[in-house]
């Protein structure tokens, strides 16, 4: 069936926003935390208000399904970080691309690449534009470029092969989330990969961004399912071999998993499937401080009990999604198979925490996985991104940032930056705001903790506030040892402290491979590196 198009700002497609309950409680806590907002709301254009320069080049009569349509360059300008929505909010739209191409076929790929090849125009990769990092922008190098050229690959979507024996698909990368688990749940088998913005993202988005899914320990992030790869670069194809594993050399795979787009378009892969779950248990579990929970949550790890669930909230994360009172930490635990029963697994995780004071969460019902503190963090989870459209328009400053760290390190690390980024919010706003902690995924050697922060902005200032707040956050990342991202991806935001946690002879080496696979730059100009 058609869906309903993305919408040209904020979150999720045309018509898709907060309930009248959800946005009471969404602003209700913004207000009980700053106060009303004396600036009051802005509101963002209208689509057919957005004025766009003129497109510098048309598509040939032989690229069909190119578009230089108000909709589909609108669209295509941003992605969803909060500097894309401070732009979109005041209508600058001055990086929009020429012109959106839709292909349907690998060979349509080489002709737009081939195409802009020759009219000097940079190509920016389009999966979902779900990206939070500024790594969909188009982009054009003053010097190499005339213009600029979106490819979306929403036309290729299907799953073309299923081989149930070996757990595996074939699939293509403009295959959204929904749409591909319903390709894959007639055969029973599932890709279990869902991350938070799984309905409105690519699985070839996913594998160009390392993307990390709900599932918070063992197949964590996408690297851990791509079998093989087809990629589209300006000088050819790169097919990788498809296996279980191998030791021959530096994987190719690896090279091409995270490269945001700046090597090649990625068009299929074969995928590790899974069979759909059958068998679950989970709940959610009150710790007095977010500390000893992450010693309730080391301790599972490092058990090998490798829960689909299992991440913690500080008390305050934990009251902002309705998951507690803000009196205690909650830890978010399940179980799933689709081979046996997992409440064994279930009573020796519960085991773990009751050796650190853990209690079962009393709100929680028989349907703990749905009900109670884990299913109103669920549901908050999932609903979170469309807030942020409503909360910009008061001036809220709320964004995010992942990191991950080993054990011995986290409480330091998390109250270093944790206490950067609360300075530079008094800096930023003139009052203090609020830092926010959970842990999302959860290795035997470390957590991945993900932080939120708020503030009350300014119109006009937002941008220059937000960045006085996130070069903080990040600048107290890299300086404590941590990564500048866990599963958000590179972009363009994180290119800075990038740069500074790559080892130098990496940096050229990737530089070399783009001068191979794409000699006159065309591909994400300023994505991971500059040409």
């Amino acid at each position: 069936m058609t869906q309903p198009r993305l919408k040209h700002f904020g979150w999720g497609r045309e018509g898709e926003g907060l309930t009248p309950a959800e946005e009471a409680f969404v602003l209700g806590r913004i207000e009980q935390r700053f106060g009303p907002q004396a600036s009051g709301e802005v509101k963002p254009p209208r689509l057919e208000d957005i004025k766009l320069e003129p497109p510098r080049l048309d598509p040939p009569a032989s690229l069909p399904f190119c578009s230089t349509a108000l909709y589909d360059r609108a669209a295509h300008t941003y992605g969803k970080s909060f500097p894309d929505y401070v732009r979109g909010l005041v209508g600058e739209y001055h990086s929009a691309p020429d012109v959106v191409a839709y292909p349907r076929t690998e060979e349509e790929v080489a002709a737009v690449l081939d195409w802009a090849g020759g009219a000097q125009a940079s190509v920016t990769p389009f999966g979902g534009g779900s990206s939070v990092v500024g790594g969909v922008e188009p982009r054009r190098d003053a010097v190499r470029h005339k213009a600029a050229v979106t490819i979306d690959l929403r036309e290729l979507g299907r799953v073309l092969e299923v081989d149930k024996t070996s757990r595996a698909a074939r699939i293509e990368a403009g295959a959204f989330g929904p749409a591909l688990e319903a390709q894959l749940k007639p055969h029973g088998l599932t890709l279990r990969h869902f991350p938070q913005s799984f309905e409105c993202s690519t699985l070839g988005g996913w594998i160009a961004t390392r993307s990390g899914g709900h599932f918070a320990t063992l197949y964590t992030h996408i690297d851990d399912l791509v079998e093989s790869l087809r990629v589209i670069t300006p000088k050819g194809v790169i097919e990788t071999r498809r296996l279980p594993g191998s030791g021959a050399g530096p994987s190719p795979d690896r090279l091409l998993i995270g490269s945001e787009g700046i090597l090649g378009i990625i068009t299929q892969a074969w995928m590790r499937l899974q069979d759909r779950p059958r068998f679950r248990a989970g709940g959610a579990m009150q710790f007095a401080d977010f500390f000893t929970a992450a010693k309730a949550l080391r301790a599972i790890s490092q058990a090998g009990l490798y829960p689909a669930n299992c991440r913690i909230l500080d008390p305050h994360e934990a009251f902002n999604t309705g998951a507690a009172d803000g009196s205690v930490a909650i830890m978010v635990l399940a179980f799933e198979s689709g081979d046996h029963p997992v409440e064994p697994w279930m009573a020796r995780a519960s085991e773990c925490c009751a050796d650190h004071g853990g209690k079962p969460d009393r709100t929680d019902t028989a349907d703990a996985h749905r009900e109670g503190a884990a299913g109103a963090w669920r549901n908050a989870f999932i609903r979170m991104p469309y807030a942020r459209e409503r909360t910009i328009e008061r001036g809220i400053i709320n964004d995010t940032f992942e990191t991950a760290i080993t054990w011995e390190r986290f409480e330091s690390f998390h109250d270093k930056v944790k206490a950067a980024t609360e300075r530079a919010i008094v800096e930023a706003s003139g009052r203090a705001g609020q830092v926010t902690c959970r842990c999302t995924h959860v290795y035997p050697d470390g957590p991945a903790p993900y932080f939120t922060f708020h503030a009350a902005g300014r119109h006009g200032e937002l941008s220059a506030q937000w960045q006085t707040i996130k070069s903080a956050s990040l600048d107290a990342v890299i300086a404590n040892g941590g990564t500048v991202t866990h599963h958000h991806a590179v972009g363009r935001d994180h290119r800075r402290w990038y740069d500074r946690q790559r080892p130098p002879l990496f940096a050229a080496a990737l530089k070399a491979a783009k001068a191979t696979m794409d000699p006159q730059a065309l591909l994400n100009p300023g994505v991971l590196i500059d040409s």
